[in-house]
């Protein structure tokens, strides 16, 4: 098949999307396919340029990836490379290239990837993609409608309030929330903007700066314990995996930097509770509508209690990336497993 590998962007996941993106279009040439690469903001040529033969070389136009740094991308420097400064988000002939292939594998993380905003402009361009369909998308990357439609199907998840910006609650004890306490994003990933606030004094430097990322946040009650992920793949989950961060919490360092983090498949645990932290991931992917492959966070707290986080709809697809691990674990390795993303995929438009 002719396969568009869209990665890249202007999310602060910018540079895990063109890693994931690497890995995916390399295992899918593997395959046999001819699987092209492609920047989503910086697209590829000018337009008018012909792209008759682009398939047939796509390992040569491939996008240059240098591994993912410590740190989250400045996306000014990133808007500045750009050749045409176009403010338009889909680079030159991206579209184009999309529509002439038989799918897109959304290699996107974060804003707009993730958050449904591609998937319907290309429900109306005619361009097939992997993964959900824009609406459960865009639902399960807002964390304060994710937290509703978890709690309306009785999944377990922490406690927590949304603020906007211009709605800003100055004082810590105003929130009714006890110490210590999460502060996030509403609709980032990555852990990047995260802070774990143990004094009010912390509160407000903790709200500058996930407000400087979004207009809303997410504050909600801090879980001590153990982090879980479970992949579900047509509404079946996978083994459970455990995270466990040799320092601090899982943030964007320790999710990115080699070493940092020990991830153990299958988790340790006894099989009762893996068994019903995989049926809150199937639950849970059920809820926000996600039916073709997703990934669901969890926390086990020291009590033996278990709270479901969130959801990502197009989770990391490098080799050593939760997904994959977990597939590897039932004995499905990277190629097969990007193979088998796209053949679900395929079966929402029969």
């Amino acid at each position: 098949m002719k396969i568009v590998v869209l990665a890249g962007g202007l999310s602060t996941e910018r540079d895990v999307s063109l890693a994931t993106g690497s890995m995916v279009s390399a295992a899918l040439r593997r395959k046999g396919h001819k699987a092209l690469l492609l920047d989503v903001y910086m697209g590829y040529g000018k337009a008018g340029d012909d792209l008759t033969n682009i398939f047939e070389a796509a390992s040569k136009s491939a996008v240059q990836i240098s591994g993912v740094p410590e740190t989250a991308p400045d996306l000014a420097k990133v808007k500045a490379m750009r050749e045409d400064q176009s403010d338009c988000f889909f680079g030159p002939n991206v579209i184009t290239l999309c529509q002439m292939a038989d799918i897109v594998f959304l290699a996107l993380h974060g804003e707009n990837g993730e958050d449904g905003r591609i998937q319907a402009a290309f429900d109306l361009f005619g361009i097939r993609y992997t993964g959900s369909n824009y609406l459960s998308s865009a639902i399960a990357m807002n964390k304060r409608l994710s937290k509703h439609f978890f709690a309306e199907h009785n999944i377990p998840t922490p406690q927590g309030i949304s603020m906007k910006k211009t709605e800003r609650i100055k004082n810590f004890s105003e929130t009714k929330l006890s110490l210590p306490c999460i502060v996030k994003p509403c609709c980032g990933g990555s852990s990047v903007g995260i802070s774990i606030i143990h004094t009010p004094q912390e509160y407000e430097a903790a709200l500058n700066e996930a407000f400087c990322l979004e207009d809303e946040v997410i504050l909600e009650e801090y879980i001590k314990g153990r982090e879980f992920s479970v992949a579900v793949i047509l509404s079946k989950a996978l083994p459970v995996i455990e995270i466990a961060p040799l320092e601090g919490f899982y943030d964007y360092k320790n999710k990115y930097k080699a070493g940092s983090t020990i991830e153990t498949c299958p988790a340790n645990l006894p099989s009762d509770i893996a068994e019903q932290i995989q049926h809150y991931a199937v639950a849970a992917a059920k809820a926000l509508g996600l039916d073709t492959y997703c990934r669901v966070d969890f926390m086990l707290s020291e009590q033996g209690q278990i709270f479901c986080l969130e959801a990502n709809t197009l989770p990391g697809m490098t080799p050593t990336s939760l997904l994959p691990q977990e597939a590897r674990a039932i004995g499905i390795e990277f190629e097969d497993l990007c193979e088998r993303l796209i053949q679900i995929s395929l079966q929402n438009y029969q």
